[in-house]
């Protein structure tokens, strides 16, 4: 059984060992929070047995757990300076000495796939392991849009120096070998990013990285995309028009995976 009232009354006791005040803090509890609501309200949309859209609400509140002490520990959210905030979530969770999960459910029979959806909601699709159950895949999945969608979220109204390390990218240009990969259709390679542009072009090619047409229809009745792209203009000509098209490849990607339910 899943008492997802208890849980969220743990999760704001757990968190109350932190500095709330701290800014750093209190936006990863709201997007925490609001990650969980998304997953409950994609589950809904994928006609999910009630057990389930309960689980995924559960894991969106349990997928970030390890950023908290990751906070506390490094003073930092940048898991290549500091750990993995996935696997750390695991092991606070489920490690045999002090693990916490009790404090959220006490039913052991969801361990698995709630371990194997926060272990795996923050890697790249291609890295994903082959052997999870279909369920497993199913919460992972689910996890994994839901964060995403929630970060979209983030982007659209977060100041741009937090989002993007500038606050002003009016001068920066568009690599060409960035953006050759998005409309490829690739996923962007981090250590090919030159520019805040750069990071910008990759957070577009999130629209590629979801895993259900549902998913791009919450995205779409947020108009993230859209909101996201006029925030920006820049001065040079060609990563202006490189620009132009990547927003355009987004918008008719969503657009056909929508209408067609198939992504």
């Amino acid at each position: 059984m899943i008492d997802i009232l208890k849980a969220k009354k743990e999760f704001a006791e757990y968190v109350k060992n932190y500095e709330i005040k701290n800014d750093k803090i209190r936006l990863k509890v709201e997007h925490i929070e609001r990650v969980s609501q998304v997953a409950k309200k994609l589950a809904t949309k994928l006609e999910l047995e009630d057990e389930d859209i309960k689980l995924a609400e559960l894991i969106g509140l349990l997928h970030d757990i390890g950023r908290f002490e990751q906070l506390k520990r490094y003073n930092t959210y940048i898991d290549r300076n500091s750990i993995n905030h996935g696997e750390f979530g695991v092991h606070l969770l489920f490690n045999n000495k002090d693990g916490i999960i009790r404090r959220f459910i006490e039913d052991k029979q969801y361990d698995e796939i709630i371990k194997k959806a926060v272990l795996n909601h923050n890697k790249n699709t291609a890295d994903i392991p082959e052997d999870l159950t279909p369920r497993e895949l199913l919460h992972t999945k689910v996890i994994r849009d839901s964060d995403k969608i929630d970060i979209l979220n983030l982007l659209t109204f977060e100041d741009k120096e937090t989002a993007w390390e500038k606050a002003d990218l009016s001068d920066d240009i568009i690599s060409n070998e960035i953006y050759k990969e998005f409309m490829e259709q690739k996923r962007i390679n981090y250590e090919h990013r030159k520019s805040s542009a750069d990071v910008l072009v990759g957070h577009f090619a999130y629209a590629f990285d979801f895993n259900f047409p549902e998913s791009l229809e919450l995205v779409k009745e947020k108009n993230y995309f859209e909101k996201i792209y006029n925030r920006f203009e820049f001065n040079n000509i060609d990563t202006m028009e490189k620009y132009k098209k990547i927003y355009k490849k987004v918008v008719e990607y969503i657009e056909k995976a929508v209408q067609k339910k198939q992504i």
